[in-house]
């Protein structure tokens, strides 16, 4: 059996483990403080290679950014990480096969191998964190894009310049529906800068009219890009991951969706591939490039 070391590189955690060729994990995962330095983020890498690339037939990058369709390096990285990020020569770090893809297009074909959305051919998938990550497969591969960034979430949902989303732009559908967003959407409710998403969420679950407000208006803009999505891809599927995806109500967003879109009815689902899906999907795609030549 063929098996990767899977590396999760994101702006605050890098995470590492084994994942074989049916998406198990067959070690333990560690955990590691994202530097704040290039050098100190290479040099997390070359430690975790060092220690465990006798142990596996390919490296496997799940990383913030959009990467390259030849899934060798970044072309654009994101706002916490150093700048110095899309120069790194990923394959200069094993003698073994270097396979890198961005986290969330990993963490959406776990889904559509082992998760929720599997044997399904066209799916959405969307991370909701402090930001929005996205994936999107169609007729059983990942979309990529001719430069490799497709599924980045950054299509707006208001035309008048309402809020600036991190990317420099006005009114993305990031801005809204990730936690930064509902903090934002809480902020502008209230007249507040104290709110946090746990006030809201807290606040909402006991019945408090200004947290439901927030709520509400949080999840009526995750909506409009869900439908939006669906009207676009037409997926069997749209699958909400991430620590946001939580608390969203499925069965309101289904019904919502399903009741303002051109395209055949979709499904709205909660995925479960686990936490690590990003590590478990660069390792499956990564072993299924390897082994396909």
């Amino acid at each position: 059996m063929k098996k990767a070391l899977a590396i999760d590189a994101g702006g605050t955690k890098i995470y590492n483990t084994i994942v074989n060729d049916k998406g198990e994990i067959v070690a333990g995962v560690e955990k590691h403080n994202t530097p704040k330095t290039f050098e100190g983020i290479l040099e997390v890498f070359r430690k975790i290679i060092a220690a465990h690339e006798d142990e596996v037939d390919i490296i496997a990058f799940a990383t913030a950014g959009a990467v390259n369709n030849e899934n060798t390096g970044i072309v654009s990285s994101t706002g916490n990480l150093p700048a110095e990020y899309p120069l790194l020569d990923f394959r200069s770090l094993s003698t073994k096969k270097v396979f890198v893809e961005n986290d969330a297009n990993a963490a959406a074909w776990a889904e559509h191998v082992i998760g929720v959305s599997k044997r399904m051919p066209h799916s959405v998938m969307l991370t909701l964190g402090t930001g929005v990550g996205g994936g999107i497969i169609v007729d059983n591969k990942l979309l990529k894009g001719k430069s490799g960034a497709a599924g980045e979430m950054h299509f707006k949902i208001y035309p008048d310049k309402r809020r600036r989303c991190t990317c420099g732009a006005f009114d993305c559908f990031e801005a809204y529906a990730s936690g930064t967003g509902m903090r934002l959407t809480a902020e502008e409710i209230s007249g507040r800068s104290d709110i946090t998403t746990y006030d809201v969420i807290e606040g909402m679950r006991k019945g408090n009219d200004l947290m439901t407000k927030i709520f509400q208006k949080w999840q009526n803009d995750l909506l409009a890009g869900l439908a939006g999505l669906a009207n676009i891809f037409d997926p069997c599927a749209l699958v909400l991951s991430g620590s946001m995806a939580e608390f969203a109500d499925l069965e309101y967003l289904e019904k919502e969706v399903n009741s303002q879109i051109v395209t055949s009815p979709t499904k709205v689902l909660r995925a479960n591939a686990g936490n690590y899906a990003g590590m478990i999907g660069a390792a499956l795609l990564g072993l299924s490039r390897r082994l396909n030549g």
